[in-house]
């Protein structure tokens, strides 16, 4: 059980960061005000873009995959690592389609209903992320304090409280509460990390405990090789933009500059806590030899054995910090599903209401939307199957998106038939029929098609991802190319937000409208045939991005040497 200090650490730190979020409700008047705010500079986003990314169920994850497979399972969040340097490409053009949710922009590129389909998807995702970060929080608190607290009452604690200010003071709170959380989940992710490694003797103590060297190695053919790595970051890298909270991360800055160095950064930021989960989850393969463990407690355990041998009150700081990690995120998603509810289909049947009843539906839906998200925490098996699935609902409508930003052909019957496509070929996967048909596929054993899973043979996820992937993409095109465009006019304004850079003193206008005054740049284009746009990126972004090409290998680089000591 906690002691004194730590009870009092603990509920300082709760007390205070309730309080912070909810006198920053006072600047909230309008929607606007709550979903999208575009007031802070580049300090404050690029902690909430390491905030909103950040969260404990990630560290538990990682830790619980490195504990089982070896430091290969750093993947299961550098599967990020390779997508980080396009996020400074891409984080000025969310900003520039000066949108308050990513619905909006699917309505500027479509129509209504592309919006409202991305609205119930977008919430979905979020849901689902909730959930996971709920179960993972709850597994480490869990372990730490010896089940003496049960799981669902640790949960609920940790909901009531980031609903409290969420709710109150929309994403503004949440990027204020992010600033000072974000150094917690810092705190958290690398608080354990040189006292385990101390108990077993080091780096070269490390290796004398583990005999077997796959464990060291950063791809393990057996489940995570090189295959697996390079699918999976491309699925990811096609879902990111439309993750529902990725607006908030790119533009909620006063410049599309603050939210390109926000974003960027603040993953990088990122990039290296998740070694340190990741050497964590490998010193416990050692620390706890010969016991059996549940894997997703890994880390609370290691906690509950370190922490209080330190000093008084570290217990307290560590639960506090991956408090900080999970409410540092829920409430970003939260203000982003509740607005997406509110402001693309709610508005869209209740017309010409007042500003306050807005507000009023958009505090309500965010207590719905976290309830089913905690409700949900409790179906997943474990913290591995739900970080899975969650990277398999963004990539549905991603393809939609970035058929309709290369493409100007692509339509709205496209975009339904990419997103539903995506989805029937993914449930198709893991019927036991297609299982059947794949592994008598010529080359399926070579190829590895299908592997054994907890509950018998499955499509290998690589593989499952590049079936749905290639059947969505086809049908997008194959049905853009046989139903009506869409309107040259709203063609245009869409590809002029998309190049239109945005000043600083610009004022609020409607979402995706280009304000009074602000004449667009002609296009630039590397390629303009056949309906393509693809434009040509300014030398700020070409630099950037070879740049965190640059911080990308010598991230993996330090990790290669780490493991070779």
């Amino acid at each position: 059980m906690l002691g004194a200090i730590d009870l009092s650490i603990l509920v300082f730190y709760l007390l205070g960061i309730t309080i912070l979020g909810v006198w920053m409700a006072r600047r909230v008047r309008n929607l606007s005000e709550f979903i999208m705010p575009r007031r802070f500079g580049k300090l404050m986003m690029v902690m909430h873009a390491f905030g909103t990314g950040t969260h404990s169920d990630q560290a538990v994850g990682v830790a619980s995959k490195s504990f089982s497979n070896g430091l290969s399972g750093i993947w299961y969040q550098w599967l990020w690592l390779f997508c980080t340097p396009f996020y400074w490409m891409i984080a000025p053009v969310m900003r520039r389609f000066r949108a308050n949710t990513t619905a909006d922009v699917f309505e500027a590129r479509y129509d209504k209903s592309v919006a409202m389909l991305y609205a119930v998807i977008g919430m979905l995702n979020l849901i689902t992320n909730m959930g996971v970060m709920l179960r993972g929080s709850g597994e480490v608190i869990t372990a730490v304090l010896g089940d003496s607290v049960p799981i669902g009452l640790v949960i609920a604690g940790m909901t009531v409280l980031f609903v409290i200010y969420g709710m109150a003071g929309g994403l503004s709170a949440a990027i204020v509460t992010d600033f000072v959380q974000g150094f917690l989940t810092i705190i958290f992710s690398f608080i354990l990390l040189p006292f385990v490694l101390d108990a077993v003797g080091g780096l070269s103590g490390l290796h004398d405990k583990i005999a077997d060297g796959r464990m060291f190695s950063l791809v393990a053919p057996a489940e995570i090789g090189i295959f697996y790595v390079v699918v999976i970051a491309f699925n990811g890298l096609v879902g990111w933009a439309v993750q529902p909270h990725t607006m908030g991360n790119c533009a909620a800055g006063r410049t599309e500059m603050d939210g390109r160095v926000g974003t960027t950064v603040g993953n990088f930021i990122k990039r290296f806590c998740t070694v340190a989960w990741c050497l964590t989850g490998l010193c416990a393969v050692a620390y706890f030899a010969g016991k059996d463990i549940n894997p997703d407690q890994v880390y609370g355990l290691m906690a509950r054995d370190f922490m209080p041998a330190i000093m008084p009150g570290m217990l307290g700081i560590f639960i506090a910090s991956l408090l900080a990690s999970v409410m540092s995120s829920c409430d970003s998603f939260m203000v982003a599903s509740s607005g997406l509810f509110t402001e693309n289909i709610y508005k869209q049947f209740v017309k010409d209401k007042g500003e306050k009843h807005y507000v009023m539906v958009v505090r309500i839906t965010a207590i719905a939307v976290v309830a089913v998200g905690a409700v949900y925490s409790f179906w997943l098996p474990d913290v591995i199957k739900g970080i899975e699935i969650f990277w398999k609902i963004a990539p549905m409508m991603g393809i939609a998106f970035w058929m309709g930003y290369f493409w100007r052909r692509a339509t709205a019957g496209g975009a339904w038939a990419a997103t539903l496509t995506g989805f029937a070929v993914w449930w198709l996967t893991t019927t036991g029929f297609f299982v059947s048909f794949a592994a008598r596929l010529p080359g399926a054993e070579a190829l590895r098609f299908v592997v054994e899973g907890s509950s018998g043979p499955q499509i290998y996820m690589p593989w499952q991802m590049i079936f749905y992937l290639t059947a969505a993409i086809g049908a997008g095109i194959a049905v853009s190319l046989f139903t009506k465009q869409v309107p040259k006019d709203q063609l245009d304004n869409y590809f002029a937000l998309a190049r239109t850079p945005v000043k600083e003193i610009e004022q609020p206008v409607e979402p995706c409208t280009l304000p009074e005054g602000v004449t667009p740049p002609p296009p630039r284009n590397l390629i303009s045939k056949w309906g393509f746009e693809i434009p040509v990126p300014s030398m700020i972004s070409v630099v950037g991005f070879l740049a965190s090409w640059v911080l990308v290998a010598a991230i993996i680089y330090m990790v290669f040497v780490i493991a070779s000591v």
